[in-house]
């Protein structure tokens, strides 16, 4: 594999060749086009809100539902709220430990850990949350035991999967890197809980739920799920996060 480094000032000089950037956003189209990239083999502003609308978490929770509802392998609930009220009374009619998320944020950010019951600056944050950003979603906390993930690259309304991702986390929830082995060597490690039937199931079923949640998208995808310890035993939470984006998943 050959790799070239090419300035913003040189962009100009390559008018066919496809640009993939780690994300898009309107700034990044902005300047690209300032730089002499062709405007039509860049996405438009009303791809780039379409976009953003995909990208956010409270996608995942309609696939996390269907999932859980095909196999009792799975595990998991997540919940859109749109009042403060109504993550209070969410939070207080549960036991257990809970984490709020913004709809609209990054993979490990914009998370607030709710350890029993939720404070006075939490409860700010959450109206912040909604003034700011529509709603926020609630959680309970898993037993996590293995955080991986499955990445696909979505074209032509056809999911095409690309592989395994087996990474670690903080117990904040962000990222700190993924582990670098043969797929099959990830396929080994996450069937010792699953066993050997349920990783190739999901990845068709996935597959063909992401085709239907997101069919003009066009890119590499990754799927954050996790293996935790329940009362049933290992389950898999399967769609913890989708990020519409190139990841470090596909990258390692």
């Amino acid at each position: 594999l050959e790799v070239s480094l090419i300035p913003f000032s040189g962009i100009s000089l390559f008018p066919k060749e496809k640009i993939i950037p780690w994300g898009w956003n309107p700034a990044l189209r902005k300047k690209l086009l300032d730089a002499g990239a062709m405007e039509e083999s860049l996405p438009s502003m009303e791809e780039l809100k379409q976009l953003r609308s995909d990208s956010g978490r409270k996608n995942a929770i309609h696939i996390l539902n269907e999932l859980r509802a095909e196999n009792n392998a799975f595990c998991g609930e997540s919940y859109f709220f749109s009042a403060v009220d109504d993550v209070l009374h969410f939070l207080h009619s549960r036991n257990g430990d809970h984490v709020l998320k913004m709809p609209n944020s990054g993979s490990g950010k914009g998370l607030s850990w709710i350890k029993g019951k939720i404070t006075d600056k939490q409860t700010d944050w959450c109206r912040r949350v909604i003034h700011e950003q529509g709603g926020l979603i609630a959680e309970p906390v898993l037993n996590k035991i293995r955080d991986f993930a499955m990445e696909f690259c979505l074209s032509d309304n056809k999911a095409e999967f690309i592989g395994y991702s087996l990474f670690q986390s903080t117990s904040s929830g962000a990222y700190m890197g993924n582990f670098l082995m043969p797929q099959t060597d990830i396929e080994e490690r996450l069937g010792e809980y699953t066993g050997p039937e349920l990783l190739p199931q999901l990845r068709k079923s996935l597959a063909e739920k992401l085709c239907r949640q997101y069919p003009s998208y066009s890119g590499c995808l990754g799927v954050d799920m996790m293996v935790c310890k329940t009362n049933r035993g290992y389950q898999i939470q399967p769609c913890v996060e989708i990020n519409l984006r190139m990841n470090m998943g596909i990258v390692a």
